[in-house]
């Protein structure tokens, strides 16, 4: 490599977006520089943006795909609204993020890519894109990608077709030049990837180094940026994004409970990849089944968990209705079952490769009868972990399922991750029955009277003998029973025992200036955009609260007296105002207002920032 002076900008945060066909490799590349920078220190969170088509016309404006990442000296939490440097691998990939990125972004670009009919492809009607587009502002790099991969694999034996594949990989290379990233670390990740195919490895490292050093050779034009990596806690960090990490929190809980996890379920965007991670720890004692359908999947779990195991099963929305009716029978046999739910754009299919807030009501009641549930949610990545091992808990602890929801900007994007150690994480204590029961006539819906928990019996345990099944049960005896009046006190037990998990779950927090009249309510993944919104007006002088959800059903033991100290309050949330509709509900004489975007995509942190603003000054 040659030695050069090369401009150097220090920065505290950026945006990179990196975006081409859905064969480009965007996602990779996006995942492959989001763990470079994970492993250096830096705070990052990511966001994957791809379109529902499984393959749409090469160059087009319906193909293209796109992965963002923001980078930080410190921790972030949003992927950022705009980016500081896309690349653009052809000319429908400007095009689209034409509204993403910057008036001074840098825009590195594929001349080879950008003919006349690439042009006409994307719908464009001059030689002149950034012209036609308005980015007169914009820094552009332009590179001969194309050209240079097919000079780099010359000699490797790579089929000149095959070797296109790796032209991400000399926009990976540049990109690292350009902020500074260890290239050794990236030709460790390809020997992972390719290690059982020397020639694409040897390929791909080759056009990641010629990336890498197109750039040192055009420093005299183009500044890099430094992102220093931040101190943080000592232990073993990854890039880890939300369905991953919702997996392997299920497999803590399970090493922590003692009990085996099984995972029925069947494949749905963008829910899939828990199954697929699962499937991997078979020697974690983990066994999953893919059934043929949704009520299978859930019917499967069930049975486990009647069988004494953690049992899981995972879905997006539409498979949420399709297993409405046998979670009620998990409710009305009181039988601990953890349900995830990675939410996505609706109605029907809808958009399934976007994300949204919108399945809330349908998780807390989207069944026949009073069936009450626990629903909880995740706020980041990384907390997936948090939660799918609390949800576990507490299905076990509360024999009850327990409704996890995600969603698809947080199960698909990434943060940085600290590998946390087992005994970090509190205690599960299934409520078994004793020995003693037996003794004391023991009946399988016998119940803990202060927290209305019915105790477990395993089937195989000598003496407990039972059945459950969906027909409501005699309060005292255990047996079938069609009366009025044990009706009505079984709906009651059965909600009495879930408004009672309130007494094991964490208080409501408040961050931020606490002695604001403005509370901001957020839940789920809406999270980092709402956080970062309101420490940027904190930062500028401007008072404002924030209080986010993790447990929404049942809520904290504190939430209406914080709510209800507030002069203003209002819910932001990623469908029509679901959760604000539900806290009115829950809470007498609370009038919250309401932010509400139902676009497919996450929160503009500046949008947000605009309407905190106004209500300050009304």
């Amino acid at each position: 490599m040659l030695e050069t002076t090369t401009k150097v900008k220090e920065l505290e945060k950026v945006v990179i977006r990196f975006s081409g066909d859905s064969g480009d490799g965007m996602q990779l590349v996006g995942n492959m520089f989001s763990n470079l920078s994970a492993f250096i220190g830096n705070g990052i969170s990511t966001f994957p943006d791809y379109p529902a088509e499984v393959r749409a016309p090469k160059g087009t404006l319906s193909g293209v795909s796109g992965f963002q990442v923001h980078l930080g000296a410190k921790s972030v939490y949003t992927p950022g609204d705009k980016a500081d440097v896309l690349v653009a691998m052809n000319p429908a990939a400007l095009k689209v993020n034409v509204n993403n990125i910057k008036k001074n972004a840098v825009v590195i670009y594929d001349t080879d890519s950008f003919a006349k009919s690439d042009l006409d492809k994307a719908l464009f009607t001059t030689a002149d894109p950034f012209a036609e587009l308005g980015l007169g502002s914009v820094q552009q790099i332009p590179v001969p990608m194309t050209t240079m991969v097919k000079s780099a694999v010359e000699g490797t034996g790579m089929d000149p077709k095959a070797a296109m594949k790796s032209k991400n990989m000399f926009a990976l290379g540049l990109v690292c030049w350009l902020f500074d990233r260890p290239l050794e670390r990236a030709i460790r990740m390809l020997e992972n990837k390719f290690g059982k195919k020397p020639t694409v490895l040897e390929a791909n490292i080759k056009v990641l180094t010629d990336g890498y050093n197109y750039g040192n050779n055009i420093h005299a034009s183009v500044s890099t940026f430094r992102i220093e990596g931040h101190a943080s806690r000592p232990g073993t960090y990854m890039d880890v994004n939300g369905n991953k990490a919702t997996a392997l929190g299920l497999v803590a809980a399970a090493e922590k409970s003692g009990l085996p996890l099984f995972l029925g379920s069947y494949p749905i965007t963008p829910a899939t990849d828990i199954l697929h991670e699962l499937a991997k720890l078979k020697n974690l004692n983990v066994k999953t089944v893919q059934a043929e359908d949704e009520i299978a999947g859930v019917c499967t779990a069930i049975g486990a968990s009647f069988a004494g195991r953690l049992a899981v099963t995972s879905t997006s929305g539409p498979g949420l209705a399709l297993k409405s009716e046998a979670i009620g029978l998990a409710v009305m046999a009181e039988l601990p079952l953890v349900v995830i739910d990675v939410q996505r754009g609706g109605p029907s299919t809808g958009l399934p490769t976007k994300s949204e807030q919108t399945d809330l009501l349908q998780a807390l009641y989207g069944r026949n009868g009073e069936s009450p549930v626990v629903v909880l949610s995740a706020a980041t990545p990384s907390d997936c972990f948090d939660m799918a091992y609390m949800a576990s808990k507490i299905a076990l602890e509360h024999m009850t399922p327990v409704i996890l929801l995600t969603d698809a900007f947080i199960a698909n994007g990434s943060s940085a991750w600290r590998i946390p150690e087992i005994d970090e994480f509190p205690e599960i204590k299934p409520n078994y029955v004793k020995p003693e029961m037996l003794e004391e006539g023991w009946k399988p819906y016998k119940r803990d009277e202060v927290t209305k928990v019915r105790y477990w019996a395993i089937p195989g345990m000598e003496g407990f003998m039972h059945r459950l099944g969906g027909l409501e049960k005699d309060y005292n005896t255990s047996a079938i029973s069609t009366g009025a009046a044990n009706h009505q006190k079984m709906v009651d037990t059965r909600r009495e025992k879930i408004a009672r998990v309130a007494d094991s779950i964490p208080a409501l927090e408040v961050m931020g200036e606490k002695d604001s009249d403005l509370l901001v309510v957020s839940w789920g993944g809406s999270f980092g955009h709402v956080y970062e919104a309101v420490e940027e007006m904190n930062a500028q002088g401007k008072k404002v609260a924030m209080a986010h959800f993790n447990y929404i059903n049942p809520l904290p033991a504190n939430a209406e007296e914080i709510l209800k100290s507030y002069k203003k309050v209002i819910v932001c949330e990623q469908n029509d105002g679901q959760f604000a509709g539900y806290l009115r509900m829950k809470i007498n004489g609370l009038t919250p207002l309401q932010f509400n975007r139902v676009e497919g995509q996450p929160f503009k942190v500046a949008d947000l920032v605009e309407c905190f603003t106004k209500l300050l000054e009304e």
